[in-house]
């Protein structure tokens, strides 16, 4: 029994209410059994038509009420599933949001993806199929034995004895067949990762020339997807065939019993077929759970795969309230974060900025800027140190105050599948007409727009018309003008665009960029000449800070930094 089924608001009183529907389904078993044993004995010794007619008509009746029980068994675990595979999906969903970004690299953007769109429908096949299937196994049986006993004790002796052996080895191949299917799951993960990232960066590997060698990894992967499944599949039919083998030879083994009771004059033709007739039904709902072990147990592993996202701890919030004002100052003292394995990602930063300041954030890669993008976003949480503002200390910045002030540019903005109309207005879904064309004027879009055949109402994103990587770096501007945030936070909002593109999308952010916090995370130098302080990051270690005149003009890593863009002709 899955003992997390217990845990969802209901489960016990649908558990119960099945668990009374297959009660009554096993005597509707017997009853069929009875007036079809009544009906062949009746029919055997030459009774009239119409008495082993009524036995058929009454059999043919309780066959009906045994399928109509199983019909609203299924039904009422379907409408069950449903609830739990949609509070799960809610679930998932509210906790990717809690978490924020880090949560895509503990699991993977694909293997999220999948998980919400194929794992949550797995889950519920499995949650639909398993509390009909285990109530059968558990009471069926027993309730059919005990009728069995009263009618031939060596063969009810004999039916007891054969049960716990089939499932000892249902177990065994389940064993057995589990890792076949956790081989074939983890074939299936790393394909759809695969699968996701591949269709996400098509277009720069055809720019690259790359897309031709991605083919054949992509072929690569679904091979060896290929052979996991037919090698689970394999087990699958084996398991199956040994759980019918063995069924099959435990009734044949009661047949015989039966025959040479019949033969010695020891039982009556009526109990004997009526003990023949229920021996395959006790061992049909252990068949079933075998069957459906192997349809439902990637839906298992998924219910699995949901809990471990559910169970990761999300960042600390902060409810204290933030006096956040125009002369005012933003200081970190003494912030360390630390990696998942123990490493140290950022190293006690102490500085103080004011509150309209422009702070360009630069250092090779892997020196912590997108760290220090997330702890200012208040995506992840800091182990040691404080924040402060206006000299009020705070041990996170995941606040939601914070959050309201907040506007995040990232360096691939999310686009969603709408019109361009919802697109912008994502932050604030109220804002009026006008604004938006405006904000759309702002960024350069509204000739754009204009161009579209439904302009506003265009559809966007996945299944709709495609954006360049500075469109779409514009769309999220414009977000960021209809929002009004008093802080600004960019991470490498350029890195992928071309030099002219670059600089378009510059002119447009520079005129933003006044009166507001601002945090400018990037590699590309020239952006540091428009910053009015710069944090240069090394290794975690903050190892200068400055204006761009003075730490142009004095040796150390920033210096280093510009001459090697200056050669490089991106400065």
């Amino acid at each position: 029994m899955d003992k997390h089924l217990l845990q969802y608001e209901g489960s016990k009183k649908i558990m119960a209410i099945v668990g009374l529907l297959t009660v009554a389904q096993a005597v509707a078993i017997i009853t069929q059994a009875i007036y079809l044993a009544k009906a062949i004995t009746q029919m055997f010794h030459g009774e009239p038509f119409s008495v082993y007619m009524e036995s058929f008509v009454l059999f043919f009746v309780a066959h009906l009420f045994r399928q109509l029980l199983q019909w609203a068994k299924e039904r009422i675990s379907y409408r069950f599933a449903i609830r739990v595979s949609e509070y799960e999906r809610g679930r998932l969903i509210e906790k990717t949001f809690e978490i924020g970004p880090d949560i895509i690299g503990t699991h993977g953007s694909g293997n999220l993806i999948t998980l919400a769109l194929e794992g949550i429908p797995k889950y519920r096949k499995y949650v639909e199929l398993f509390i009909p299937r285990f109530l059968s196994m558990a009471l069926i049986p027993m309730i059919l034995v005990v009728f069995i006993l009263t009618q031939d004790v060596l063969s009810g002796v004999t039916l007891i004895i054969v049960m716990p052996i089939l499932i000892v080895f249902l177990i065994l191949i389940g064993l057995v067949s589990q890792k076949k299917v956790d081989e074939q799951m983890d074939s299936y993960r790393l394909l759809s990762r695969h699968f996701v990232d591949s269709l996400r960066g098509l277009v720069t590997l055809k720019f690259l020339g790359r897309s031709r060698s991605h083919e054949r990894a992509i072929e690569t992967v679904s091979n060896k997807y290929r052979i996991a499944t037919n090698r689970a599949l394999k087990y699958a039919f084996m398991s199956s065939f040994a759980l019918d083998f063995f069924s099959s030879l435990s009734v044949a083994l009661i047949a015989v019993e039966l025959g040479m009771k019949l033969i010695n004059g020891t039982i009556l033709l009526e109990p004997a077929l009526l003990v023949l007739i229920l021996a395959p039904d006790y061992f049909l709902p252990v068949r079933e759970l075998g069957n459906d072990f192997h349809a439902t147990t990637d839906g298992k592993d998924a219910g699995e795969e949901i809990r471990k996202v559910l169970a990761m701890k999300a960042p600390e919030k902060s409810t204290e309230p933030m006096r956040i004002e125009e002369e005012g100052t933003f200081a970190f003292r003494g912030v360390s974060k630390y990696g998942d394995e123990g490493q140290l990602l950022l190293n006690d930063l102490h500085f103080t900025v004011g509150h309209q300041d422009k702070i360009g954030i630069v250092g090779l890669s892997g020196s912590g800027k997108s760290t220090l993008i997330r702890l200012l976003a208040g995506f992840t949480t800091f182990e040691e140190g404080q924040v402060q503002i206006n000299n009020q200390s705070f041990s996170t910045l995941n606040n939601a105050e914070w959050h309201e002030r907040l506007a995040y540019i990232p360096q691939h903005p999310t686009i969603f599948s709408t019109s361009v109309l919802n697109n912008l207005r994502f932050y604030e879904p109220d804002a009026p007409f006008e604004q938006v064309v405006q904000a759309a004027k702002t960024v350069g879009l509204y000739e754009l727009i204009q161009s579209f055949p439904n302009q506003f109402e265009e559809k966007i994103g996945q299944g709709g018309r495609a954006l360049s990587g500075g469109e779409e770096q514009r769309i999220a501007l414009a977000r960021t003008l209809l929002r009004q945030s008093d802080i600004m936070l960019f991470d490498e909002p350029t890195a992928h665009l071309d030099i002219e593109t670059e600089h378009d999308i510059k002119e447009i952010i520079v005129p933003l960029l006044e009166n507001h916090l601002v945090f400018f995370a990037t590699h590309r130098m020239h952006w540091m000449k428009n910053m009015d302080r710069i944090l240069v990051l090394d290794h975690g270690e903050l190892v200068q800070f400055g204006t761009y005149e003075q730490l142009s003009q004095t040796e150390g890593k920033f210096r280093e930094m510009l001459l090697a863009s200056q050669k490089g002709g991106a400065a």
